[in-house]
């Protein structure tokens, strides 16, 4: 494995604008004393290329935190661009569908966990830690993940195996090893398992699509193959590697041994505290159910739900913070929070919502105590093992602002461009006034992004802009993620003009071929109008030369009078250093990468008579290789839609060979 020492900053242009400016601010505060800072970067402003550089010069690994999966792989597909040659991974839950254990006492219903694990998502993490424990040029990109249990550091080091060629190893031994290190023994290949046939072993790590082949020759270590896992051709001969462990939970059988004591004086411990409460049904439910879970622990070292128990297994007192990624990470290493006004809330969020839900389960016995150890880190915790942040918004929060000794000004952007002018009209008649903007632009071959207050008032608007013959459509949180993908696609194709949308209208959106965004009702003071959302929301126009934003109000607002002065003071900042300068501002050209099929998903029948039945067995193949791939290129709506193509042809696979009989 590289042990690589120094990052490697590739990219075909060099910082401009305010770039070079904020880069030199950010460096010297990590290189002082400043704990926090904030990097106040306008839309399009090339934020992800200012920390690149940060991350270059001073040659610290980073943990950049996203507050959702998919802006998540975004980030991490920029930073794989910028250090080609350097580690930088990606660290989301591996979750595809996570339903967690609860109770609702009001109709005694208990909803069991349910969960779907993302086997290329689990992989990724291992290749995370792995990085972070074998190398110094790290990046790992990841979501509020990052502060849920891991397994300690610790143990997980403790059982890492290094082999080298010309090593003293017993085969009976090394396979033994590999068992406590959970790889199963089988001849499946998949990722964490191992087989052993004569003078070979063959294992394939849960953090790479390879085979890691150890030949031995009596009781030494003769050669070390890599080979790839598909074609078992050959890689390379390294005279040595190291293999990690299967799993990140690494308990020992000793560990193991003193939980189930701890676990049981526990259990009895609370039994008693109900039953004097006179809570008998609750007492004997608890008193079942985890005996049940000793018991399969005590047989197969697992039971599910064995994460409740963290603490036992562990070794941790009652209150004390779990292990994370973040322990992962050497003592000297940075973060970046991005989006931090979204990023920071989320993370002290994470807490409550988790006690919430465990302290219900253990007020009715489904649970013990030790359950809420089970946890992601409080914020207090967090800040604890964050030593030096670099928090980064176009509209940094109040804790951002509260605690950062700088706030760095990202203003002026490369490509010239400068924030959209706006203007202010009354809400009487606003919808017709919208009508009339909207025509001119589709006239000119323009897109136009419509905020209303909820989501009914935007599927309304939607429909009465289509009875007007403008081709519009709806956006909002009851949308499905793979359908608002369709819909952005649409909207910068051409095939729809207008979206009309909630919240969704903010953060993260990439339009340069919108030319006008209108603000509905922007003087209603409240979440939807706060001064982050409407400059959040008016940033959306400042992808393109032509950009302009309409505000409808009867009132100027104190979020409205804030996010309009501050608009203009950085379009005036803008305008001077353009002038100054000779620059002529472009619009952001961009090619539609659509990650949709061009054309719709047929029913199966429809199918039938476009498919060769005989070819079906095929086809699933092919789907599946290319639904792994772009899950392996962290395309996962994409993946998403593979997935669904997959489902759909085993249906009329089924639907065949059914009506053949």
């Amino acid at each position: 494995m590289n042990q690589g020492t120094s990052f490697e900053l590739i990219a075909p242009y060099r910082p401009a604008g305010d770039q070079p400016t904020a880069i030199g601010k950010l460096v010297r505060g990590l290189q002082g004393h400043a704990r926090h800072q904030t990097l106040l970067g306008v839309t399009g402003s090339g934020k992800t290329f200012t920390i690149a550089n940060v991350l270059a010069r001073v040659n610290r690994p980073a943990l950049v935190l996203a507050h959702n999966k998919t802006l998540a792989a975004q980030l991490t597909q920029e930073f794989r661009t910028f250090f080609p040659n350097n580690a930088v991974e990606y660290f989301v839950s591996y979750y595809d569908y996570y339903q967690p254990e609860a109770y609702v006492p009001s109709s005694d219903t208990y909803i069991e966990k349910e969960a779907e694990i993302n086997d290329e998502i689990d992989r990724l993490r291992h290749a995370a830690t792995t990085a972070l424990l074998s190398r110094r040029d790290v990046i790992i990109v990841a979501s509020v993940s990052a502060i849920y249990g891991l397994g300690s550091p610790q143990d997980y080091e403790a059982v890492i195996l290094p082999i080298r060629v010309g090593d003293q190893l017993h085969r009976e031994d090394l396979i033994q090893k590999l068992v406590s290190m959970y790889f199963t023994r089988d001849e499946t290949f998949l990722r964490g398992t191992f087989s052993a046939r004569g003078s070979i072993i063959d294992i394939i790590p849960a953090s790479e699509e390879r085979i890691y082949r150890i030949q031995l020759e009596g009781n030494r270590v003769i050669s070390l193959s890599s080979l790839d896992l598909i074609s078992r051709t050959v890689l390379n001969n390294p005279s040595e590697f190291t293999i990690f462990p299967a799993k990140h939970f690494v308990v020992s059988p000793k560990i193991l041994k003193q939980a189930l004591i701890s676990i049981q004086v526990e259990l009895e411990a609370q039994v008693a505290t109900l039953k004097m409460r006179g809570k008998e049904i609750e007492a004997d439910r608890l008193n079942r159910r985890t005996r049940h879970d000793l018991a399969l622990m005590r047989e197969l070292g697992y039971c599910n739900g064995i994460e409740n128990y963290s603490r036992h297994l562990t070794n941790r007192k009652a209150g004390e913070s779990p292990s994370t990624l973040l322990d992962y990470f050497p003592k000297n290493f940075i973060t970046i929070i991005d989006e931090s006004h979204v990023t920071i809330p989320q993370i002290g969020g994470m807490y409550a919502g988790d006690r919430a839900r465990k302290e219900t389960l253990i007020e009715y016995g489904f649970r013990l105590p030790s359950a809420l150890d089970n946890r992601p880190l409080n914020f207090t915790e967090f800040e604890v093992r964050t030593s030096k942040r670099i928090y980064v918004s176009a509209t940094p929060g109040p804790y951002e602002r509260a605690h950062s000794s700088q706030i760095v000004e990202q203003v002026i952007r490369p490509t010239g461009l400068v924030d959209p002018q706006t203007n202010v009209r009354p809400i009487l008649g606003q919808v017709d006034d919208a009508i009339e903007e909207i025509t001119k632009e589709v006239g000119a071959g323009n897109r136009i992004l419509v905020t209303t207050l909820t989501k009914k008032m935007a599927e309304d608007l939607a429909e009465f802009f289509k009875n007007k013959r403008v081709k519009a459509q709806y956006l909002h949180s009851e949308v499905s993620t793979l359908d608002r993908i369709r819909t952005l696609d649409e909207l910068r194709k051409g095939k729809i003009d207008v979206i009309v949308g909630v919240n969704l209208l903010r953060e993260g959106l990439d339009l340069p071929e919108v030319t006008l965004v209108l603000i509905l009702d922007a003087d209603k003071e409240g979440f939807l109008r706060s001064e982050t959302s409407l400059i959040q929301t008016i940033g959306r126009a400042a992808r393109n030369v032509r950009g302009r934003v309409i505000l409808y109000a009867d009132n100027m607002t104190g979020s409205m009078k804030r996010a309009l002065t501050e608009t203009d003071r950085r379009r005036q900042k803008q305008l001077t250093y353009n002038q100054k300068h000779g620059i002529t501002p472009e619009s952001i050209r961009k090619q539609v990468m659509s990650i949709l099929p061009e054309e719709e998903v047929l029913p199966a029948q429809e199918l039938l008579q476009i498919i060769n039945p005989d070819d079906l067995p095929r086809l699933i193949q092919e789907r599946e290789r290319m639904m792994k791939k772009l899950a392996k290129d962290l395309k996962f709506e994409e993946a998403a839609l593979a997935r669904d193509e997959v489902i759909q042809l085993r249906k009329l696979a089924r639907t065949f060979h059914g009506g053949k009989k």
